[in-house]
């Protein structure tokens, strides 16, 4: 444990932003989930999902959670099973 003030401060901020970027790696995963059942389901919303799950992709990159090559072939997968239906 650490002694110096700062450092305890720090490790209560840094265990405060772990549990928020688990949080939205948590939801993108999600999304990504929600719009492979429904591609599988045949769901008729399949384009609003489509987008959920672009822009959930989008967002977690943005808050630098995964890379952008990451983020181009996430969206790159869903377009190819959106274009397959």
């Amino acid at each position: 444990m650490p002694v110096i003030k700062s450092a305890i401060e720090r490790m209560k901020t840094n265990e405060i932003a772990r549990k928020r970027n688990a949080s939205e790696k948590n939801s993108m995963r999600s999304a990504i989930k929600k719009f492979e059942k429904a591609s599988v389901d045949g769901t008729e919303d399949i384009d609003r999902i489509y987008r959920d799950a672009i822009s959930a992709i989008d967002h977690t990159k943005s808050k630098g959670l995964i890379k952008a090559n990451n983020a181009n072939r996430k969206k790159a997968h869903l377009a190819r099973v959106k274009n397959s239906l």
